[in-house]
């Protein structure tokens, strides 16, 4: 992949990834997608993804890794060895960002510290992503995504309130700490243009999982009351919720008075408007059991694509619930581009739209190691050099 050779915003930044697992591959795969030439590096060992299967994109790639590691060169090196640090210290030098997320103190064990790192390459920006962080009660403390879900409240508040906490569906905190660090790394870009210099940029999935917590955060701090589970349920809106339709599930949302009306009216129950019990928004939450089992009947007698079509036209929000096949086929999904397809790699596409400098798919993501000889090259190393690293076992390449 050559710089020279992309488009998008972030083109003629440099990235390396030193990350793995999903936060960090995905902020450094975002950048990615805008342009920017993004070197992973991986021990040879590789990305834990690379085995969590099935499905098997190819024989050493799971469509988990794929779905994260786009448009990136790839090389693999042992940064645990004397000369793989050498390396790292030249591929810091040529780079404008480095992504990380190892184990507290590994960096400094390598002689990279942050004291170090700002002292020797004073441009760069530095994004490293941890559990917990690196101070405090916890810090250094090993964290997963469901670990923080569950330390930061998120399991809490979700699942019925018949059952127990439960696991939100996909790993939110992960996703949501790669789009924090995006974001922190195009900041900390942004202040580059203006002092020259880089910075830190700390981002952690507890900090992650507090931030997600709205509204339940800010009603807790207003009121003292511990917020409680209800299911698909908006604890402060209502009609907010998935309903049975005759042939599946529904979710409505009549999040206002002209849409409760509006939503009554489709349903053959304009009388339930000038009910006391959900006259307002306020009165409708406090009689919401009631309120679900009178819709109950004329949202089971109609088809969910008919009955979302009818609310939709009066100006309701509603859909079914669709299961992932059906969203990744659906008429505006695809129009939005949103599933893309590149040398027989398929994946979500970029949700964030530029007009003037769109980003883009450039190259499906490499197996490991796949780009280690140019890259090496690049940073001046001869054949025979690489060669030597590659025989120490502290370069490989990719059997392709």
């Amino acid at each position: 992949m050559n710089a020279a050779e992309t488009t998008g915003s972030l083109r003629g930044i440099r990235v390396l990834d030193l990350s793995r697992i999903l936060a960090g591959p995905l902020c450094s795969q975002m950048l990615a997608d805008h342009g920017a030439e993004v070197i992973k590096v991986e021990p040879p060992a590789g990305d834990d993804t690379r085995s969590w299967g099935p499905p098997f994109v190819t024989g050493t790639m799971s469509a988990y890794h794929s779905g994260l590691n786009r448009n990136k060169a790839n090389i693999c090196l042992d940064l645990a060895t004397p000369e793989g640090q050498r390396v790292l210290g030249e591929l810091l030098s040529d780079v404008d960002v480095v992504v990380e997320n190892f184990k507290a103190g590994t960096l400094a064990k390598w002689g990279y510290s942050d004291e170090v790192i700002a002292e020797r390459f004073p441009k760069l920006v530095h994004c490293r992503i941890t559990g917990f962080g690196t101070d405090g009660p916890m810090g250094s403390t090993p964290g997963y995504d469901a670990i923080l879900q569950a330390y930061g409240g998120l399991l809490s508040v979700n699942g019925e309130k018949s059952g127990p906490p439960l696991r939100v569906g996909v790993p939110v905190v992960d996703m949501v700490t790669g789009i924090y660090a995006f974001s922190g790394v195009l900041l900390a870009l942004h202040d580059r243009h203006a002092t020259g210099r880089g910075q830190l940029v700390d981002c952690t999935l507890l900090d992650t999982a507090v931030s997600l917590l709205h509204p339940h955060s800010a009603a807790w701090l207003a009121s003292g009351v511990v917020p409680q589970r209800t299911g698909s349920a908006h604890p402060s809106i209502a009609p907010y919720d998935t309903f049975d339709a005759a042939d599946g599930p529904i979710f409505i949302s009549g999040g206002n008075d002209r849409q409760f009306r509006a939503m009554a009216e489709v349903l053959g129950l304009p009388e339930i408007t000038n009910d006391p019990r959900f006259t307002t928004n306020a009165d409708r939450v406090g009689n919401m059991a009631v309120l679900r089992d009178i819709l109950a009947a004329p949202i089971r007698a109609r088809t969910r694509q008919d009955l979302a079509a009818a609310l939709l036209a009066r100006g309701v929000p509603a859909t079914p619930v669709h299961d992932v096949g059906e969203a990744l086929t659906d008429p505006q999904v695809l129009h939005r581009e949103m599933v893309v397809e590149k040398d027989g790699y398929r994946g979500t596409g970029i949700p964030i739209k530029l007009g003037r400098t769109p980003g883009g798919v450039r190259t499906a993501p490499r197996e490991q190691g796949a780009d280690t000889r140019r890259v090496l090259a690049r940073l001046g190393y001869s054949d025979d050099e690489i060669t030597a690293l590659i025989e120490a076992d502290i370069a490989s390449t990719s059997p392709s």
